[in-house]
């Protein structure tokens, strides 16, 4: 049985949103999403530093 997956402490930068999640080992880790339709650009960090940095500077190519 595969474990619960559920995001913790969301923050949005601009289009992007931060959370914090557990992946199937159980460690911490931070994802960064782009929320804009069509985009579909995401990312999974092991520092919340890392992930917000990658927030600031993704550059959507949705127009």
């Amino acid at each position: 049985m595969p474990a619960r997956d559920h995001f913790h402490s969301v923050m949005r930068i601009g289009p992007v949103q931060i959370g914090t999640h557990r992946d199937r080992h159980g460690r911490t880790k931070h994802a960064a999403v782009c929320t804009n339709d069509r985009c579909g650009w995401s990312a999974d960090y092991t520092a919340q530093s890392a992930a917000q940095l990658a927030a600031r500077t993704h550059r959507c190519r949705v127009s």
